[in-house]
């Protein structure tokens, strides 16, 4: 009878309520209202001032008939109305939709009618881009206008801005969570590298508990000051503007990243953590001693994109910054892996602690589980270190699913595990070490070249600012390494001279057959584009 009497004790209101990153601000309001929220320029807002207007936002859209499962896009940098998009777009039940400033006009217009959005809030300086994206849309859109007092005025596109929108709506109205942990919390799209992007719906449970891991395996304190170079469009700003919110942080927004712009938020605001992909690593130890400002106080950092290159890491160090590398995809809500450190490590080279520094380590404590599985009989490798195949995960941050795309949901999620498409190695205690992309893996001469490990050979150049290796078509082997190679300011090396320097540091057949000189093309979040470069290899016969 014990189960019967077990499953007789039903749910109730006071013992499950849905689980949303939208409780944080409620929470952090009450307890910390005064304290500063938000930093942007000259203007300061407290916590008090933003749940405000969070809640006037929500109570606007409502006003206007946007509600539950409506989509409200939002084109901006990060700024404060970005940050608040976060909690008072999902307040009115819609499902917020922050969209790259980077893209073309046509794959705006593509991303506001696949998505259904019902009203577009913009930054006035991306005017020209946007008004041609609704002119490819062809459809009437309700547009709201972000007007940043810090930037040059920019054309206005809608009938109202944003301050008139939130003159429309109560700053008392009722703090609302979903009905529906699982309800959609946010849209984002992919960056369509190849064909349309899709479009990624994540659920209110996700984004709660993707905070919650964040807090645990970061050791984040109460109060971080934390400076926002992780884009908000890219998973959100991987969800740190809940995270921040639940500790009660205060947020430094970074609408431009530039190394000058890191330094002076460090040294003026004691900046205590921030993100950002390996190329703003990278951004910072080559800055320029006028660029750089010196500070005092620990300041930690994750990472995540490509894995970042040891030289980069033991910069990084050198400068005074605790950096972690992580890992995830949009899929996941951003980063799930973290490459936590062991002390047994403590005693190890300080060139062997920046390598494994690299790797893309185990699961976060809100995920379930990562594995290695060989790609032909989808079992999990050895933990070796040595046996390559792809990474899968499952846990509570996956993904609802590819909006309005049914086949490609069902080719993400294979026998209850996400495919990420990523190629890597697990090492023991289950870290894991990314190698390529699965199509990023070179296969020369029938042997699988990493291309990661021929950009860590190239980033130990001393003239090396940034390097990029993909295949390159060749009669003889089928397909040879070949890297596209930035030079740091004042730095001179020959494709020779690089050529040699790897085959120092590499097996020969790794060696890349040709080097290409020249700004790599990168991505708004800081990711090097290698489909272009691929592209390139192909289709131009690159040459040194």
């Amino acid at each position: 009878m014990s189960r019967e009497q077990y499953e007789a004790l039903a749910r109730n209101p006071a013992n499950h309520v849905p689980l949303s990153p939208l409780s944080f601000l409620r929470r952090t309001v009450d307890l910390f209202p005064s304290r500063t929220a938000l930093i942007h320029g000259a203007r300061r807002q407290s916590w008090a001032e933003t749940g405000a207007r969070a809640r006037r936002l929500a109570a606007a859209l409502g006003q206007r008939g946007i509600g539950t499962g409506d989509t409200v896009s939002i084109l901006a940098a990060n700024t404060p109305e970005m940050f608040e998009a976060h909690f008072g777009i999902p307040m009115a039940g819609a499902v917020l939709n922050t969209i790259n400033v980077r893209l073309d006009p046509g794959t705006i217009a593509y991303i506001l009618e696949h998505s259904d959005a019902r009203m577009l809030i913009t930054d006035t300086r991306f005017a020209p881009t946007v008004r041609e994206a609704l002119r490819q849309l062809g459809r009437k859109l309700p547009v709201v206008d972000i007007i940043d007092d810090n930037e040059p005025p920019g054309e206005r596109l809608g009938d109202v801005d944003y301050e008139g929108l939130l003159a429309e709506g109560d700053p008392l109205s009722p703090w609302r969570l979903p009905e529906d942990e699982w309800q959609a919390l946010a849209l984002n799209y992919t960056s369509g590298t190849s064909g349309r992007p899709k479009g990624v719906v994540y659920h209110h449970r996700g984004g709660y508990l993707m905070s919650m891991g964040t807090v645990a395996a970061w050791n984040l304190p109460l109060h971080p000051t934390y400076l926002y170079t992780v884009p908000m469009f890219h998973c959100n700003g991987w969800g740190h503007a809940w995270t921040m919110t639940l500790m009660a942080g205060t947020v430094v927004c970074c609408r431009t990243v530039t190394a000058r712009a890191i330094f002076e938020a460090i040294a003026e605001h004691r900046v205590t953590h921030f993100g950002g992909a390996p190329i703003v690593l990278g951004m910072l130890v080559n800055a320029s001693e006028s660029d750089r400002r010196s500070f005092d106080h620990p300041v930690r950092v994750l990472t995540a994109g490509a894995p970042p290159p040891a030289a980069i890491l033991e910069r990084m160090k050198a400068l005074g910054f605790d950096v972690m590398q992580v890992y995830g995809l949009t899929e996941t809500f951003g980063h799930v892996t973290q490459c936590l450190w062991r002390e047994e490590w403590d005693a190890l080279p300080f060139e062997r602690q920046a390598e494994i520094q690299s790797w893309q380590g185990v699961t976060f404590p809100m995920n379930e589980e990562v594995r290695i599985v060989d790609l032909e009989t989808r079992q999990p490798v050895p933990r070796d270190g040595i046996t390559q195949g792809e990474i899968e995960l499952r846990g509570n941050t996956m993904m609802k699913g590819y909006y309005k795309d049914p086949e490609a949901t069902a080719q993400a999620f294979t026998d209850g595990w996400l495919r990420t498409g990523d190629a890597a190695v697990w090492h023991e205690h289950g870290y894991m070490q990314i190698r390529d992309r699965l199509k990023d893996v070179i296969i020369s001469g029938g042997e699988n070249v990493s291309s990661v490990e021929v950009e860590d050979a190239l980033y130990k150049h001393p003239a090396v600012a940034a390097a990029a290796v993909v295949a390159q078509p060749d009669d003889k082997w089928g397909e040879v390494p070949c890297a596209f190679v930035e030079l740091r300011d004042g730095q001179h090396a020959s494709a020779a001279e690089l050529i040699t320097f790897c085959r120092e540091h590499l097996a020969g057949f790794k060696a890349p057959k040709t080097i290409v000189f020249g700004e790599l093309p990168k991505t708004a979040t800081g990711k090097i584009q290698k489909y272009v470069l691929r592209a390139r290899a192909a289709g131009t016969g690159a040459s040194g």
